[in-house]
């Protein structure tokens, strides 16, 4: 039975989109990014095509691909459209299916909706922590969000330097998996990123 995984982060500039591409390569799935808000010629989307290089892999087309590299809600008012939730429909697919969110969970889609309105209880979420001060407490904020809608499938992967004070207080306190850490790589391509989906694969499968 196929799953769906759902690429989150605790802000934006994360590194989410490196953490979607090694989920679609350690779970040989499709990827889709609802909404993409600026950088139309070098999105989301084909960034990870660039990371994967499979012809298997299918990238499903955004719901929403908006001009301005701003929120979702303001991008989309500034080209003169509305983000209704009820047209952004999961593609279907025989395959796993990562999908790829945009900013944090809060990030306002409309004047009623945000990304956390996206993700449904029966996906698994990889939530993106990146090491700066206060991301100890947007970390488990995005927790807390997430198990308050009760999705209960949640991992964690660490982005940049390593901080042990940091991943050990969240562990013990978030009460999720901790999928790994990403180092501060000097670059990211497709070896980078297969290397990871091995070291990942195991416990994003088991999520």
């Amino acid at each position: 039975m196929p799953k769906t995984y759902f690429i989150t982060g605790i802000g934006t500039e994360v590194g989410k989109t490196v953490v979607a591409a090694i989920a679609v390569k350690a779970l040989k799935a499709d990827y889709w990014k609802p909404i993409q808000a600026g950088d139309l010629d070098n999105s989301d989307t084909h960034k990870v095509q660039n990371f994967i290089n499979d012809k298997e892999t299918v990238f499903h087309d955004n719901s929403y691909a908006l001009k301005t590299p701003m929120s979702p809600h303001a991008a989309a008012d500034i080209d003169g459209v509305k983000i209704d939730i009820k047209k952004i429909v999961p593609p279907k697919t025989r395959r796993d299916l990562v999908i790829e969110g945009a900013g944090g969970l809060m990030v306002p889609l409309n004047n009623k909706n945000m990304i956390l309105d996206l993700i449904s209880k029966d996906y698994s979420v990889i939530l993106v922590s990146r090491h700066y001060l206060g991301s100890i407490n947007h970390t488990l904020l995005s927790l807390e969000a997430l198990k308050a809608r009760g999705i209960e499938k949640i991992g964690i992967i660490f982005s940049g330097e390593e901080n042990k004070s940091t991943e050990s207080i969240i562990k013990k306190m978030g009460g999720v998996t901790i999928i790994g850490r990403i180092d501060e790589e000097p670059y990211f391509n497709e070896r980078v990123v297969e290397e990871y989906a091995e070291k990942f694969r195991k416990k994003i499968c088991e999520l």
